[in-house]
């Protein structure tokens, strides 16, 4: 399997710097900063990659768990929320909610539930983000 990677390079101090955030691909360049971290500034930060990563994953893991079982789907849509919170004065993430709706034709509600919580604890991206204490999955059937 492919080794993945991205850079950031960061300019200047904590609360005046700037940095920049590359993927390997070229597919994405944005920049990054004290506001767009901790406050509600222009940007991205680490925390809304790996958002989009765990999303990404999930849509995956999910898909392909529902197709392995029988059930194609037809659209899988995830939203993750990555909660930055100061515990013991560190920032740290203490919580990811992922919020999915597909459309699965033939599927239960109960046997929907059992794939997408299976998935949840299979995804790579969610067992690498094993020490975030909660992660939550809110999944339902368009």
């Amino acid at each position: 399997m492919p080794v993945r990677k991205a850079n950031a390079v960061w300019e200047g101090g904590l609360r005046s710097g700037k940095g920049l955030m590359r993927l390997q691909s070229q597919t994405f360049e944005g920049p990054y900063s004290f506001p767009s971290r901790f406050e509600e500034g222009p940007g991205t930060n680490p925390e809304e990659l790996i958002a989009a990563a765990h999303a990404g994953c999930f849509s995956m893991a999910l898909a392909a768990s529902l197709e392995r079982e029988g059930f194609p789907p037809k659209r899988v849509s995830t939203e993750a929320r990555v909660h930055l919170e100061m515990v013991e004065g560190k920032a740290t993430i203490t919580r990811i909610e992922l919020v999915t709706e597909a459309e699965v034709p033939g599927i239960t509600p109960e046997k929907f539930q059992e794939i997408a919580q299976a998935a949840k604890e299979g995804c790579p991206v969610s067992r690498a983000l094993g020490a975030v204490k909660e992660i939550t999955l809110e999944a339902r059937l368009a």
